[in-house]
C-alpha cells in the first residue's frame, strides 16, 4: 500500500515529475505498473544475489553514515553487475561510467522493495574504479536526500522537454554529493565526472526543485545555458579532463 504522497512530492514512479503532474488520480495504475513491471519473483532473485566488495566499495560504504547524512533508514548493498543483468536483462539504463566493461548502476528500488525494503542495491563490475563508485553512491544519496530523481528513468522527461538526459540525471544536488564523496575518499574523477563537478562549482547544474516543478520553459532555458557555458569554457574544460580516464577527445575541436 502506498504511503500518503504530497501533491508536490516527487512521483514514486521515479520519473522526476511532481506527483500532481504524473500519477495523481492514477495511484492504482502506479501500483499495478510497479507490480507488473517488477515482479516479486524478480525482486527476490535480485536481493538474493550475494553481496560483493569490488574495488573500494566496502571501505566506502562502511565509512558512510547514511542515516546521519540523509535521515533515511536505507542501507546500501553492492551486487555483481553481470549477475544482475542475467536476471534483469539489458533493458535498464546502465551508468555511462560503464566503459570497457567497467562500471555500475543503481537498481530501481521498485524492483527490490517487496523483497527487501531496507536496502538500496547498486550493481557493479569487479573492475569498477573509484570515480564510478562514487558516481553511483552520489546517485543513491541524491535520491535519498536531494533531487529524488531515480537514475535511468529520466529518459521520458528528457524527451518530453527536449533537453539532454544528463542535465536531468545529474542535477545540482547530485553535484553536491559527488563533490562530498570525492573529497571524503580522495578520488580522482574521470573525465565525465570532472565536467559535472566543474558545472556544479560554477552553479550551472539544474536544481531538483526545478526538475520537479516541470516548468518546460525554465528547464529548457537552463539546459541551453549549460550547453552555452560548456562551449564558452571548452578550452579550460579540455585542459582539466584531457589526462583523465574516459577522455574521448578535445571539446575545443568539437
Amino acid at each position: 500500500m502506498l504511503k500518503k504522497i504530497g501533491r508536490n512530492d516527487p512521483c514514486p514512479c521515479g520519473s522526476g515529475k511532481k506527483f500532481k503532474k504524473c500519477h495523481l488520480g492514477r495511484e492504482d495504475e502506479l501500483f499495478q505498473e510497479g507490480r507488473s513491471a517488477f515482479s516479486e519473483e524478480m525482486g527476490k532473485k535480485i536481493t538474493s544475489l550475494p553481496e560483493v566488495a569490488y574495488g573500494r566499495s566496502r571501505e566506502m560504504i562502511e565509512a558512510l553514515d547514511i542515516k546521519n547524512l540523509t535521515g533515511s533508514h536505507f542501507g546500501i548493498r553492492f551486487i555483481d553487475l553481470g549477475a544482475y543483468e542475467a536476471i534483469n536483462g539489458t533493458d535498464e539504463h546502465l551508468s555511462n561510467r560503464k566503459k570497457g566493461g567497467s562500471g555500475g548502476v543503481m537498481v530501481n528500488i521498485q524492483k527490490t522493495a517487496m523483497s527487501d525494503a531496507d536496502n538500496i542495491y547498486v550493481a557493479i563490475t569487479p573492475t569498477i574504479d573509484d570515480s564510478a563508485l562514487i558516481h553511483e553512491l552520489a546517485h543513491v544519496l541524491d535520491y535519498l536526500a536531494g533531487s529524488k530523481v531515480m537514475p535511468g528513468l529520466a529518459k521520458p522527461l528528457s524527451f518530453e522537454l527536449g533537453i539532454p538526459i544528463e542535465h536531468i540525471e545529474h542535477p545540482h544536488e547530485f553535484g553536491y554529493w559527488l563533490q562530498y564523496l570525492q573529497e571524503q575518499f580522495q578520488v580522482e574523477l574521470d573525465a565525465d565526472d570532472m565536467v559535472v563537478a566543474y558545472l556544479y562549482e560554477h552553479g550551472m547544474l539544474i536544481k531538483g526543485a526545478d526538475i520537479a516543478g516541470q516548468n518546460a520553459l525554465a528547464l529548457k532555458t537552463k539546459s541551453d545555458q549549460i550547453l552555452r557555458f560548456l562551449s564558452e569554457n571548452s578550452a579550460e574544460i579540455d585542459e582539466l579532463i584531457c589526462e583523465r580516464p574516459g577522455y574521448i577527445g578535445s571539446r575545443v575541436k568539437k
